[in-house]
C-alpha cells in the first residue's frame, strides 16, 4: 500500500502520536479494511453456513446481546435487552466519542496553551480549538443523546475564590474555598461556519 508507506515514511520510522495525522491513519485503514472485506467475502469458509449460529431467543422470551466493534473512531460498544413483547427494554451505548473524552480536552488545554493570549476569545483561537477536537472526529449527538444544533461555544472565565463561612477552621484549605468563576468572554461557532460573541 503506497499511502501506508508514505505514511509510515513520514514517522521515520518512530510511532506517530500527532493528533492530525488521525484522519491520515483512518483513510488508510478504511481502505484496508474496504480491501479485506472484498477478499472475506469470496471466502467460502466466511459465507459458508457452517459458521452460522441460529438464534436461541423465542418469541415470547427476554433477552439480551451485547456487541463491540472497532470502529473508524475507536471502540463501539452497543448493549441492549428486549422484553417479552420484542421491545427494547434497556439500550446502552458507550461511543468512541465517550473514549475519546480525555484526550479531546487534553488536546484543548493546550492549544489554550500555545494560542490563547489570556484576554480575549479570536476566531483564530477558535478555529484552532475545533481543528483539535475535529480530529478525534467526535459524535456528540452520540455521545449525549443531545438533538438539534449543538454549536462550538468556548467560555472565558475568571477563578476567583472566598472563604467558606460554613467550614470550621480544622478542615483543610481546599475544603474552605468556594470557587466563583465569573465570565469574562464567550464565542460560538455555529453549524453554518459563522463566528458569534453573544451578547457582544
Amino acid at each position: 500500500m503506497p499511502r501506508r508507506k508514505e505514511f509510515l515514511a513520514w514517522g521515520r520510522g518512530q510511532p506517530i502520536h500527532a493528533t492530525l495525522a488521525y484522519h491520515w491513519t483512518r483513510m488508510i485503514e478504511m481502505l484496508h479494511a474496504a480491501e479485506t472485506i472484498k477478499d472475506l467475502l469470496h471466502d467460502d469458509d466466511i459465507v459458508g453456513s457452517d459458521l452460522v449460529v441460529a438464534p436461541t431467543r423465542r418469541t415470547g422470551e427476554e433477552g439480551e446481546g451485547v456487541g463491540v466493534i472497532e470502529a473508524p473512531r475507536g471502540t463501539l460498544i452497543h448493549h441492549y435487552r428486549i422484553g417479552e413483547d420484542d421491545l427494547i427494554t434497556m439500550a446502552n451505548l458507550i461511543v468512541s466519542t465517550t473514549h475519546n473524552n480525555t484526550p479531546m480536552n487534553t488536546a484543548v488545554r493546550e492549544v489554550a496553551r500555545q494560542y490563547f493570549d489570556g484576554r480575549e476569545i479570536t476566531e483564530g483561537l477558535l478555529n484552532h480549538i475545533e481543528v483539535a477536537i475535529r480530529a478525534y472526529d467526535p459524535c456528540l449527538s452520540c455521545a449525549t443523546h443531545a438533538l438539534g444544533q449543538m454549536p462550538l461555544e468556548v467560555e472565558l472565565r475568571s477563578l476567583v475564590t472566598q472563604a467558606n463561612p460554613q467550614v470550621g477552621a480544622g478542615d483543610t484549605a481546599i475544603s474552605a474555598i468556594a470557587a466563583i468563576e465569573p465570565l469574562i468572554d464567550r464565542a460560538q461557532r455555529h453549524s453554518d461556519g459563522a463566528f458569534v460573541k453573544p451578547g457582544g
